[in-house]
């Protein structure tokens, strides 16, 4: 649903599953120190919002997703996964209960098969789940807001920053987004969702045997990595865009932006044994690494070579 406020001076839409709201208005790093500093607010009325309603709400998303929700206290926000029983990710969702029913807020086009995934899940549970369409996302430095979107304009309040300088903002603070950082093989630890996303003391949820067999006894097949890109090149690289190392391909850039004072930077999933000090080519383009998630999430675990004859 396009956004009132592209109609605003100076908005310039944003492209791809973004183009329902701006990129900036007009000054893309001016808008990203206002937004550091707490001043501004981002429109994100592009993002899908769903209702989940009912006395058993809590304890029944507590049971189908990674997050502890069971005793989620009104008001306060957090994330939690759909996983498939691969532990995959399905769904990324960013929730808050308003002590009647919980709002969530999930990628655009993504509520559809979330929806259809939560009422063929519902049983004789007593839950409700619907999209909601007349409330939006706006978003701070730190907060989400959900107001209603057909007052958007009137609840500003601040100086309005495009969603650029959020997702300079986002990719700085090594947070993934779904769909961008992710595609349909990853699993919580390649992206850092370990405990922002994760309870790893919760009890059984689809997917849960993979995440506890990573956290126990293994390692993550990739790993989620920061990378500076070269600031004299004059284009980002594209999502998807290959990253090489020594001539091979390791793994693929994520999102990418331009930061006001680190220059141009973006995520990317490369193999776990890339050495993490080792200079990368993302999309062409010359990259320093900064860990995110180390080679060695996980645990370590040392198996005894007189053992393993007996290991079935």
């Amino acid at each position: 649903m396009r956004s009132p406020l592209l109609d605003l001076p100076g908005a310039v839409p944003a492209d791809g599953p973004d183009a329902d709201v701006a990129a900036h208005y007009g000054d893309l790093f001016a808008e990203q120190r206002v937004l550091v500093k707490g001043e501004a607010v981002v429109d994100r009325s592009n993002r899908e919002v769903i209702r989940i309603a009912g006395a058993d709400r809590l304890k029944w998303l507590n049971d189908l997703t990674s997050q502890k929700l069971d005793a989620l206290a009104p008001g306060e926000w957090t994330q939690t996964l759909l996983l498939d029983a691969q532990g995959r990710l399905e769904h990324h969702l960013t929730l808050v209960d308003d002590g009647a029913a919980v709002l969530a807020h999930v990628e655009p086009g993504a509520s559809a098969t979330l929806i259809d995934y939560l009422d063929r899940m519902r049983f004789m549970l007593r839950v409700e789940v619907s999209l909601v369409e007349d409330l939006a996302v706006l978003s701070s430095a730190t907060e989400d807001y959900l107001v209603p979107r057909a007052e958007l304009p009137d609840h500003l309040g601040r100086p309005l920053a495009g969603l650029w300088a959020y997702e300079a903002l986002r990719i700085e603070e090594h947070r993934p987004r779904a769909g961008f950082d992710t595609d349909h093989k990853t699993i919580p630890h390649e992206v850092g969702w370990i405990g922002p996303a994760v309870h790893l003391n919760k009890g059984c949820y689809r997917g849960q045997e993979t995440v506890a067999r990573v956290h126990n006894v293994g390692h993550p097949p990739r790993r989620l990595v920061f990378l500076h890109l070269d600031g004299s090149v004059d284009t980002l690289p594209p999502h998807g865009a290959p990253v090489i190392f020594e001539s091979q391909e390791v793994g693929t850039v994520g999102s990418a932006a331009r930061h006001y004072e680190l220059g141009p930077i973006a995520l990317a999933l490369v193999k776990r044994t890339v050495p993490v000090d080792a200079t990368l080519l993302a999309g062409g383009v010359a990259a320093a690494q900064e860990v995110i998630v180390p080679p060695d999430a996980g645990r370590n675990v040392t198996i005894d070579p007189a053992l393993r004859r007996r290991i079935r």
